[in-house]
């Protein structure tokens, strides 16, 4: 790698920046690019159709600015313009804005796609970078100036003859690759041309075309931009950030910082090399510190669908906010964490969203709990009690989570692969449910005497029936020294119950968690499941006793 043919990008002195003090309080204006920059970096361009089913998605969202076309490219971006006027898609709540290079024929082609819509923004452009200069035009400054002041002379003429409300935005292309004195001198002959007003703005479009550097210093651009342009009252100040150096939501974060009113971007950061801005991230981004994107992204899932449909590509799996994995967790100390945090908001109701390694709450954007947490051999205990509880209604005792999560260990490793709730479920039936053995409960009653619990039960133990009779504090106690009247040697002693419904209503099924130990410090567990809570308790015992014959060993 021959890392000597490169050279930095040159230093850009802007000592009197102001932008790493500030944050971000509102959200800007934003204006949706994916019907054109977006569709230009398809390798299957969107036909009219689909083009109309993205604008109304895009719409349905809460964009108020939408480039539509490119009208002077192609004839399907030609009918399409002609298409949202004519047969009635245009409303007075969205712009449509349209793109033009600064070219005479291209203008005028512009402006006939825009014959009976009732206000539009058009989007001129030329490009000013030295080396789009010095390689691709082979023309000096005043040549490039001359481009771009007459175009925008073409466009206010044009614009004064049409019945259309025309708002007027141009870009520098490759402002990032100007020379920032250049970059200013060009966008003030342009406004000396527009004459724009506070009532009437213009927008003054920044992009980094390409990503050269660091965000840090697109932000100071930004800023020095805007303290030296001389009408600001009367310019909305746009930015259009590439991914070339994987840092255009942060160049674009930066650039509001610095300044910025409105921004340019596309839905997932579908654009040319390594795309567009991605406006999903940059609008969660800010939702997720508690200001409002002016945005709906609270059903991610049918965003996703459509924009796959349309664009024929895929939002990967580890997407900012988008992807099936990002609220997923593996490793077991975050499920651990994850599992902890709702309990937490369970019980004590914070003010705001609060769980570890969840930056959001999934579902307000129409994620469902269940896909948070799933299950491998790299997966913790706490995760395999979030499934349990969360997908089945079993909330394990927390002494319990260590002997449960092995299991769902070993089963993972034995499959080599990720265990589905499901499963994780099949192993909890099989090790605590449906556990057969040399004990099983046949009937019981109970009575209470003198303030003494006392149950006489029979149980089938050993192939044969017993009566059996025991004394306590509670049923629970009463059942278990029942069983040590009969088996004098039990090495158990009990040291935990916990018990809760699994449903609401009359016909509620309780479960039951009992925990039997030895003086070796060493524990098991038994589940048991009735709708009675008594019933539930002594099956709980037996489901340990069995689990403890089954694997020879005393607890």
């Amino acid at each position: 790698m021959n890392w000597r043919k490169y050279r930095k990008f040159p230093a850009f002195v802007f000592k009197e920046r102001t932008w790493p003090d500030r944050t971000i309080e509102k959200a800007p204006i934003w204006c949706s690019v994916d019907l054109r920059d977006g569709n230009q970096a398809l390798p299957d361009p969107m036909n009219v159709e689909k083009k109309l089913k993205m604008f109304n998605l895009l719409k349905k969202i809460g964009f108020k600015e939408i480039e539509v076309a490119f009208p002077s490219a192609s004839n399907t971006e030609f009918r399409f313009v002609r298409k949202l006027i004519e047969e009635g898609y245009l409303d007075d709540d969205t712009v449509i804005q349209v793109l033009t290079q600064s070219r005479e024929h291209l203008i005028r082609k512009t402006f006939e796609s825009l014959k009976g819509a009732k206000q539009a923004i058009v989007h001129l452009y030329n490009s000013t970078s030295e080396q789009q200069r010095r390689i691709v035009f082979k023309k000096d400054k005043p040549d490039i100036i001359k481009i771009a002041v007459d175009g925008t002379k073409l466009v206010k003429q044009l614009s004064q003859e049409c019945d259309t409300d025309i708002r007027f935005e141009y870009s520098p292309e490759s402002f990032t690759g100007t020379e920032m004195d250049f970059a200013l001198e060009i966008c003030e002959r342009v406004l000396e041309v527009w004459q724009p007003t506070p009532e009437k703005k213009a927008i003054i479009n920044l992009p980094a075309t390409v990503e050269l550097t660091t965000p840090n210093v697109y932000a100071d651009q930004i800023e020095w931009f805007c303290n030296k342009i001389s009408c600001r009252d009367s310019v909305i100040i746009s930015v259009h950030t590439h991914n070339d150096r994987g840092t255009g939501v942060a160049a674009t974060e930066l650039a509001l910082l610095a300044g910025a009113d409105r921004v340019e971007g596309t839905l997932f950061g579908n654009g040319e090399r390594t795309g567009n801005l991605d406006i999903i991230t940059v609008a969660l981004n800010m939702f997720s510190q508690g200001i409002d994107p002016g945005l709906d992204i609270s059903d991610i899932n049918s965003i996703i669908k459509v924009y796959e449909e349309c664009t024929n590509l895929k939002v990967h799996e580890r997407h900012p906010y988008a992807g099936k994995l990002v609220f997923t967790a593996f490793s077991g100390s975050h499920q651990d964490a994850i599992n902890k945090g709702f309990r937490y908001l369970r019980e004590e109701k914070p003010e705001y969203w609060d769980v570890p390694y969840l930056p959001i709450d999934p579902t307000d954007i129409g994620r469902q709990y269940e896909a948070i947490i799933r299950i491998n051999s790299q997966s913790g205990k706490g995760g395999v009690a979030f499934i349990m509880e969360h997908e089945f209604g079993y909330i394990l005792p927390k002494e319990m989570h260590p002997e449960f999560g092995e299991m769902i260990k070993q089963k993972s490793d034995e499959a080599g692969r990720e265990l589905s709730p499901d499963e994780v479920m099949e192993v909890f039936s099989e090790n605590y449910l449906n556990v057969t053995g040399p004990y099983k409960l046949i009937g019981y009653h109970v009575e209470t005497r003198d303030g003494t619990v006392i149950v006489n039960a029979r149980i089938y133990k050993d192939n044969e029936f017993l009566e059996i009779s025991g004394k306590g504090n509670g049923p629970i106690s009463a059942f278990f020294d029942a069983l040590k009247n009969i088996s004098g040697d039990l090495p158990f002693r009990f040291e935990a119950y916990s018990e809760h419904a699994l449903s609401s209503g009359a016909d509620a099924e309780a479960v039951a968690y009992i925990q039997l130990a030895n003086g070796g410090g060493k524990s098991i567990f038994g589940v048991g499941k009735d709708r009675n809570t008594t019933t539930a308790s002594f099956e709980a015992i037996i489901c340990a006793l069995n689990r403890a014959a089954a694997e020879n060993k005393h607890v």
